[in-house]
This record gives structure tokens, C-alpha cells and sequence, in this order.
């Protein structure tokens, strides 16, 4: 690493643990990610609980709860917490509309999510962050991880004339680019979307990559070879970088709440012809700060 890669990594690890009343908290890598136990998320979080996961929740930007047994109405609930629900786009045909089934059937030729995206980033206000709960994993019992990066240690180990130019930069966010390959439903209106290309946490405030392979298409301060050439750059370090990483492995059960914000995730599809179910809910977010 160069020192400057080195120096971004250790901000992290080195940083004091936050103390803990109500939660227990392990984590995964140095970098991102923790193991949250001590609380059951079928009944309502106290004021203390539901302060101490918002702290990990920033701290870690990940955050996985096992051995939970949730109804919708819990699930809803937990998120809720945080923020206002999130309506499905497009609407599921039945159920609840803030409720998306993650399905896999068995044999299927791609499961959602694989690929490194963060979740409806065309959107003009995107999510502060999703909640999945699974219940049933790949019939072997194996398979089906989930990898989530970091885009603020994204952002910290370009060089410092990277960062420069990068900084006052924009980007395109178009959904028709994660529609390719796949029909819209009939009168969906496809978001498209201009953010900063490096946006600040609006809880901290730091700097975080805010492009994603799935969505964003162009950078239009610079050419389309320029464009091409950066944004290939930053999606190649995000893919490539294990350090950025942390991996989660599914158990029934277990429910995991992510930073749509700073995070970006990459549902692996290393199960065929096995099938996986959860439950999505998301939260709303607001406008991309820069």
C-alpha cells in the first residue's frame, strides 16, 4: 500500500470502540461490518436500544442480527424506527407495498442483486439504507453470501490528487441501466438522476465514492473516454479491493441493515440450482449531499 493507503486504513482500525450498554457488538473485518447481539427485534427497541444501533449503525455501516424470528409487522417496525418506509417501485402485485420478496427460485438464471450496486441510486432521493430478512438459504446450506464495501475507505485511499479531481465532480445515475437485459413493467417511469460523484454522509459528514456500476452511467464535466476511463477506475477498486470488504454469510433467521448511503453490497449467485427467500424493507432517505 502507499502510505496514504495505509493511513486511511488505520484511521479506521484504530479508531476507540464505542461502549456498549444494551447491545453486544463483534465485528466482522477492522473496516466495516459488526455482529449485533443482545437484542430481539420482535419486540419494540427501549429509547436505549434503539440509540445504541444507530451508533453501530454509523460506526460500522453494517450491521447483522441473527436468530431473530420477525414478522412482517416486526420487520416494518424495526425499520420504522429509523425512518420513514419506503415504497416498493414498482408496486409488488400483492402484499404489502413496502414489503420487497428477494426471491431466488430454484434454477433461475441471475438472482437479484449480483453485481456491486447500492440500492435505486437514479432516484432523486435514494434510500438511507435497506433491511433484509432471509428465511430460507440454499438447500446445501451454503452459498448465497452477501458482500458489502466501504465508500467512505473507497473515497480515503485514492491519492490526494485523485480525491482533488474527482471532488467536484457529478455523475448520471440512470435506472434504464439496470433494466438492460430485462423488460420494464408496462408504465414504469425510469428515474435518472445527477449526484455528486463524491458525497458526504449526511449524519457525519465524511467523504464516500457515490457511483456504482449498476446506475451510473457518465460523468459530464469530462469527456465520454475520460468519463469512461474514471469510472471504470473506481468500479474496478471497489470490486478489487478486499480491504474495502467485509462478507456475510446467511443463517434462517438473520437480518441485516446496511447504509444504502455509503455502502455498496454484491449479492453473490454461487448457488445454483438451489433456491433463497428473504424480505427487503428499505427506508427513505433525501437529497445526495456534496
Amino acid at each position: 500500500m502507499e502510505q496514504y493507503e495505509r493511513e486511511a486504513v488505520e484511521a479506521v482500525t484504530t479508531r476507540p470502540p464505542h461502549p456498549y450498554n444494551t447491545l453486544a457488538i463483534e465485528r466482522i473485518t477492522p473496516v466495516i461490518g459488526a455482529e449485533v447481539s443482545g437484542v430481539d427485534l420482535s419486540k419494540e427497541l427501549s429509547a436505549e436500544q434503539r440509540e445504541e444501533v444507530g451508533i453501530a449503525f454509523r460506526d460500522y455501516h453494517v450491521l447483522v442480527f441473527r436468530d431473530q424470528s420477525l414478522t412482517p409487522e416486526d420487520h416494518m417496525r424495526f425499520a420504522g424506527s429509523f425512518g420513514e418506509l419506503r415504497p416498493v417501485d414498482p408496486p409488488p402485485p400483492e402484499g404489502d407495498p413496502h414489503i420487497l420478496e428477494i426471491r431466488t427460485t430454484s434454477g433461475a438464471a441471475n438472482a437479484a442483486g449480483n453485481g456491486w450496486h447500492a440500492d435505486g441510486t437514479a432516484d432523486a432521493d435514494p434510500s438511507l439504507g435497506s433491511m433484509l430478512y432471509i428465511t430460507e438459504i440454499p438447500e446445501p446450506g451454503c452459498g448465497g453470501d452477501t458482500m458489502f464495501a466501504n465508500m467512505h475507505l473507497a473515497y480515503e485511499m485514492l491519492s490526494p490528487a485523485m480525491r482533488s479531481l474527482l471532488d467536484p465532480l457529478t455523475a448520471i445515475h440512470d435506472g434504464a441501466q439496470a433494466f438492460q437485459g430485462y423488460t420494464p413493467p408496462e408504465g414504469y417511469v425510469i428515474p435518472r438522476s445527477e449526484h455528486p460523484l463524491i458525497a458526504r454522509h449526511p449524519e457525519t459528514d465524511r467523504k464516500l465514492v457515490y457511483a456504482n456500476k449498476a446506475y451510473t452511467s457518465r460523468i459530464p464535466q469530462v469527456s465520454p473516454q475520460e468519463s469512461r476511463a474514471l469510472l471504470d477506475m473506481l468500479f474496478d477498486a471497489i470490486a478489487c479491493r478486499p480491504v474495502l470488504h467485509c462478507r456475510v454469510r446467511w443463517t434462517p433467521g438473520t437480518l441485516v441493515f446496511w447504509d444504502n448511503r455509503c455502502v455498496q453490497h454484491h449479492a453473490i449467485y454461487d448457488y445454483y440450482p438451489y433456491a433463497r427467500y428473504g424480505q427487503r424493507v428499505a427506508i427513505n432517505g433525501g437529497p445526495v449531499k456534496g
